[in-house]
């Protein structure tokens, strides 16, 4: 067992390879839902939920269906099939446990059905982890790591821009740059403070 590789995925998922502020997945739902840190934390726990599970059922299918098979081609579909399945499954936990909750998400918690974060997670992990149709030693294990990790990624991304959004409701800004215009302003921010950890070799 290489620890060191597992822990070079979770880092890297996280801070150099964030899939929101490096990759630029899922801005939808970051954008939307940032305003309060309550309800930004809760949407990047069931990202994170969904992109972990995500990772293992998607795994599984690859590994034991579609390259044994010779059914790549249908990974896209399959992909979004398990997706869409966990997603659903969240909304539902989520609506009959904190209904307050599922108000503030609103339309953005379906939209993980189609958040491109969650799908390019999948897919990453096929290309990275597959070679030549084969799995690489400890594929499963990187897979559910990378998963899990994109998910704490984009849940810290989250926190942060929540955290920086709720202080600008007490600054004296531009009536023109209110809402979505400094908020795609400090993502940008955000963004080019992250790409300071891809100088990070690990």
């Amino acid at each position: 067992m290489d620890i060191s590789s597992y822990a070079t995925i979770i880092i890297s998922t996280v801070f150099i390879n964030n899939f929101i502020l490096s990759r630029f997945l899922g801005l939808c739902s970051f954008i939307g839902v940032s305003k309060q840190i309550g309800p930004a934390v809760s949407m990047g726990a069931a990202v994170t939920f969904v992109t972990t599970m995500a990772s293992v059922i998607s795994w599984l299918i690859y590994y034991f269906i579609l390259t044994p098979f010779h059914l790549e081609y249908l990974r896209t579909l399959s992909f979004i099939l398990v997706i869409a399945s966990f997603v659903q499954f969240t909304e539902i936990v989520i609506q009959k446990k904190a209904p307050l909750l599922y108000k503030v998400f609103g339309i953005y918690l379906p939209l993980i059905t189609v958040n491109c974060a969650v799908f390019g997670v999948a897919v990453l992990n096929t290309d990275m982890f597959f070679i030549g149709g084969r799995a690489v030693a400890g594929s499963f294990i990187k897979s559910l790591l990378q998963g899990f990790g994109a998910g704490v990624g984009y849940t810290l991304a989250m926190f942060l821009m929540a955290g920086i959004r709720e202080r600008l409701e007490y600054a004296e800004i531009p009536q023109s740059f209110k809402d979505v215009p400094i908020t795609f302003i400090i993502a940008s921010l955000m963004s080019m403070a992250f790409l300071g950890f891809s100088g990070f070799k690990l």
